[in-house]
């Protein structure tokens, strides 16, 4: 069988040799993180030399790290110069408030790391190998790495689950996140909406996280905290909306819908549950990124999945919604699901 992919139709190992090797380029790029490469070359172009001795590294090692990652698109390179790319300048220098190289210790971490080191074992078993239900356990410290690493990089879809917010006229908001995490979903609800009051959900050890957000960002007067298990807390009542944030992707659908009906029950009349998911297509090959978390979830948890939209729109019709509504936010990987009581 031939590969269409490649010139006259030959067959070719590129892709086989570009996978296997794939740890070189995650160690590349850890490694100019490391250096504070992409910091040092700022703004404007600069030599090897430049870089090297602002990174207190050797010229030659830096010459050929950073002609890799040219290769890679992480650098572009002018003559004896080397530059930053437009996404490098706005997610790997840390100067920018978008940088995210601060998720590396999280996503490298080795309980993260650890779940892919046997995939032939995972999906004979169907599931996670690591022991007591991998990063699901109680409590799981992995959880206080997530919010802390993780805040940036949710800001832009932070920003859209705020514009889906709605309350009634004249009436302050009431506002559950749930598995809030660092918090930003919900602070950044706060900030749009000043009458709104934040109820985050989550284990006590990730809920000290989000409440330093919310006090660094000045809404902790409106930011009150239910520390537990989302499956077995009170969540309360005469909420206008509930946020679902990279959450039901861990579960089963049975227990899923065991959640959402909670979620339900929660909300007043009209309310709305806004979901952050990664959602493939029916297809469950497209988009690439959304359709490859179903392997992260089967290497990390018992039986989670990403589902797609016509799975997730089952669940929240079980548990008693009227329906949902699919956002995708390219380029972003992640969509919303927008469902009404």
């Amino acid at each position: 069988m031939t590969n269409p992919g490649t010139p006259g139709g030959q067959p070719s190992p590129q892709l086989f040799f570009d996978t296997i090797t794939a740890y070189q380029t995650t160690a590349a790029l850890k490694g100019a993180l490391d250096l504070d490469l992409f910091t040092a070359i700022g703004e404007t172009a600069a030599t090897v030399g430049d870089v090297a001795s602002t990174c207190r590294a050797d010229a030659r090692g830096m010459r050929i790290l950073c002609d890799y990652l040219v290769t890679l698109g992480f650098l572009r390179k002018l003559g004896d110069l080397y530059a930053l790319t437009e996404d490098s300048k706005v997610f790997l220098d840390r100067r920018s408030p978008a940088c995210l190289a601060g998720t590396v210790g999280f996503l490298l971490s080795p309980t993260i790391t650890g779940n892919f080191s046997d995939i032939a074992a995972v999906v004979r078993k169907g599931g996670t190998v690591a022991p007591a239900g991998g990063t699901m356990a109680p409590e799981h410290p992995v959880w206080v790495e997530f919010a802390r690493a993780m805040a940036p990089m949710m800001v832009p879809v932070a920003n859209a689950v705020a514009g889906l917010v709605q309350g009634a006229p004249g009436r302050k908001i009431k506002v559950l996140d749930v598995a809030a995490g660092h918090g930003i979903y919900g602070i950044t609800v706060a900030e749009k909406h000043p009458g709104a009051e934040i109820v985050a959900l989550d284990w006590p050890n990730v809920l000290s996280v989000a409440k330093e957000n919310a006090k660094a960002r000045g809404i902790e007067g409106r930011y009150r905290t239910i520390a537990g298990s989302a499956f077995d807390v009170e969540l309360g009542t005469g909420y206008d909306a509930v946020l679902i944030t990279n959450f039901l992707h861990h579960f089963d659908p049975p227990t899923c819908e065991r959640f959402l009906r909670k979620a339900h029950a929660a909300l007043v009349p009209g309310g709305r549950a806004i979901t952050v998911e990664f959602v493939p297509n029916d297809d469950r090959i497209t988009p690439p990124q959304a359709a490859r978390f179903s392997l992260t979830m089967l290497a990390s948890t018992e039986r989670g999945d990403a589902y797609t939209f016509a799975e997730l729109d089952r669940m929240f019709r079980a548990a008693g919604f009227e329906g949902s509504e699919l956002r995708r936010l390219d380029p972003m990987p992640s969509a919303l699901v927008i469902s009404r009581k």
